[in-house]
């Protein structure tokens, strides 16, 4: 497969020759051409595949080139770059069926996957002429039922019964044997470091599709479908011509973790089954996508269920007490380095399943939220938001994931006790926020929930250190707010009442008149006689 880049701009040309890893996105050669008459030149010499292209350019632009590219009938795949976010410019890119229209500055990561998704298209683009050319158009839609089948058996519950296996083939008319051979291959993805798999995963998924077909390929083998199983876990079933070679399985999975690594950024775990006959395959599936919920994956590496039966182990703890002594020392160091001595332990071992990790876990947060919890802190409201709960579910995922929770879980615990220490900076925050939110409903409990404190000890700390109770020192903001907007604006006293917090009007009158002596109406009253009398004072001197 060939690319052509097209810039009247040499630096960025340049940028793309030597930023984007042609040789990993499988492209044999690389043409470039500064205008459109270079571009066509090369177009009618070679064959090309993969058009980047700048649109504004001095001898002519993107569109035209695409436009003639059409007229002639080239089947090519192209992406725009532009400096202009220009509607006219991505409607006329979508009448001429461009692939993409991406925006410069470049963001070589997410064009990466670009490429990759349009080098798949154009994979299935020569795919379906070559079907074409040799009068088999049924082939497309035998790649639907064959997924449709294998969909069949990877969501079944219970085995089908040989019959209904060989009446199945029948009826979708799939070119299948009772006595044909397969190998159920999981692939589970870590997208959540480095790579776009989170924030765009349609591409994603194209680009992760497209580094499977291209390197998942042996005359030993063919893959008859790939299927994603949940989020980030894909089954792909080969079909073997013979026996599956076990250094040959080994091999192209490498292959394709390697690769993975380089253009999805992201990790993998790849997990091979036992092979089976179609009429006892689907045993085979269930107990691959079982074992997938209890096994701990080991990032980039593959293994062989046959090889690696999973381990009956009952969970034994670590050493509980020494953590909990650590975490009172304040020594949250020493004690992730102990936790990751005890996972890696787990792991030399063989004695580790997703349930001894998750009653680890358990014993962890425990311990954590009981250290917290003796200082006052709630980490029940400490510990929320999408990063916890993110990392919460991933933790069983692999060692990594799990220790990336305990990182976070711990460091938060260790740096919200070194700010609680500081009794001086958590006062200021809770009176920071109710100097901007005096007109709220504010309690102990709402206000405590702001530093993920109790409430009984943020008030009593909230004394010590003004000198105020919490209660008296929200009547005051509320008092000194209401004097304001009673002398600098028109808005009448049950307004006033209602902006600083105080739904009740002849509550709201009481309170101020116990803090100044006069009601809302005298005070207004008062004010603005004072500010006449200084006029009139200063008009007769």
């Amino acid at each position: 497969m060939n690319v052509l880049l097209v810039d009247d701009d040499y630096f960025v040309v340049s940028a793309l020759e030597q930023k984007i890893d042609w040789k990993a996105l499988s492209f044999e050669q690389v043409y470039t051409a500064y205008n459109i008459a270079q571009a066509r030149g090369i177009l009618q010499n070679h064959s090309v595949q993969i058009l980047i292209c700048d649109i504004e350019m001095p001898q002519g632009s993107g569109l035209e080139l695409l436009a003639w590219i059409r007229e002639e009938q080239y089947s090519i795949q192209t992406i725009f770059l532009t400096n202009y976010a220009d509607f006219n410019y991505a409607q006329k890119a979508v009448e001429l069926h461009s692939f993409d229209y991406f925006l410069k500055p470049i963001a070589f990561d997410k064009l990466t996957l670009i490429i990759s998704k349009a080098a798949y298209q154009a994979r299935e683009q020569q795919s379906n002429e070559q079907a074409i050319r040799e009068g088999q158009l049924w082939k497309k839609n035998e790649r639907k039922m064959v997924e449709h089948f294998w969909q069949k058996r990877i969501k079944a519950k219970s085995a089908a019964d040989p019959a209904s296996i060989a009446l199945s083939i029948q009826e979708q008319n799939l070119s299948y044997q009772m006595t044909d051979l397969f190998l159920p291959v999981l692939i589970h993805l870590f997208p959540y470091d480095r790579s776009l798999g989170k924030e765009d995963k349609d591409l994603f998924d194209y680009a992760f599709l497209n580094v499977l077909s291209e390197l998942f390929q042996h005359p030993s083998f063919s893959v008859e479908t790939v299927l994603e199983h949940k989020d980030y876990s894909w089954v792909a079933i080969l079909k073997g011509n013979e026996s599956f070679d076990s250094s040959i399985m080994e091999s192209i999975c490498s292959s394709f973790i390697a690769k993975a690594n380089q253009i999805l950024k992201c990790d993998v775990a790849t997990c091979m089954a036992a092979s089976a006959w179609l009429e006892s395959v689907h045993p085979v599936i269930r107990d691959l996508l079982n074992r997938n919920e209890e096994m701990v994956k080991q990032r980039n590496q593959n293994l062989w269920l046959d090889h690696h039966p999973l381990p009956e182990v009952s969970y034994t703890p670590p050493n509980l007490s020494l953590l909990e002594e650590l975490l009172n020392q304040d020594l949250p160091d020493a004690f992730l380095e102990k936790t990751t001595q005890y996972l890696h332990t787990l792991v030399q071992g063989r004695v580790i399943t997703a349930s001894v990790l998750s009653q680890f876990r358990l014993d962890i947060v425990q311990l954590v939220y009981a250290y917290l919890k003796s200082k006052q802190i709630q980490a029940h409201k400490l510990y929320t938001g999408r990063v916890n709960d993110q990392l919460f579910i991933q933790s069983l995922n692999s060692i990594e994931d799990m220790e990336k929770y305990l990182i976070y879980l711990v460091n938060t615990a260790a740096d919200y006790r070194q700010f609680t220490e500081q009794p001086q900076s958590v006062v200021e925050e809770i009176k920071q926020y109710i100097e901007t939110h005096y007109g709220d409903d504010l309690t102990r409990t709402s206000l405590a929930e702001i530093v993920y404190l109790n409430p009984d000890y943020l008030a009593r700390l909230f004394k010590k250190e003004t000198g105020v109770s919490l209660g008296t020192f929200i009547t005051q903001t509320r008092i000194q707010a209401a004097k304001r907007l009673l002398e600098t604006t028109s808005l009448s006293v049950y307004a006033v009442a209602s902006k600083v917090g105080y739904a009740n009007y002849s509550y709201f009158s009481k309170v101020f008149k116990q803090d100044t002596g006069w009601t809302p109406n005298e005070y207004r009253k008062e004010r603005d006689s004072s500010r006449l009398g200084g006029k009139r004072s200063s008009a007769t001197s």
